[in-house]
């Protein structure tokens, strides 16, 4: 996206701990809002629900990179969703975990075009 009304900072926005969002004023009397779990994803685009306005958050995503769910209902579906990962018969395993070093020289295998 390339047309911003403006680019605010996040210290310029309020927080609003019933919505659980940020929010900024609108032009239009509405209000740009963007949540935490947003920024968390690395969104910066704070949209407003009455007009088609948007502006830029210039934020440190490093600071919510840790946040939580925004509600429950969110920590349910990702719950849900990682049951459904976990009955997969393909499980992804980290390599470091088979990883072994050993003082052997490794084995050379020959290979023919």
């Amino acid at each position: 996206m390339g047309a911003y009304y403006d680019e605010i900072e996040i210290e310029d926005m309020a927080w609003d701990e019933e919505k659980r969002v940020y929010h900024y004023p609108c032009p239009c009397g509405d209000r740009f809002e963007i949540s935490r779990r947003q920024l968390a994803d690395c969104e910066d685009i704070a949209t407003c629900p009455s007009c088609s306005l948007v502006i830029r958050v210039i934020f440190d995503p490093l600071d919510y990179e840790d946040e939580p769910p925004d509600d429950e209902s969110s920590g349910e579906e990702a719950e849900e969703d990682d049951e459904e990962e976990d009955s997969d018969d393909d499980h992804f395993e980290d390599a470091l975990e088979k990883l072994t070093i050993a003082d052997e020289a490794p084995k050379v295998v020959a290979v023919s075009a």
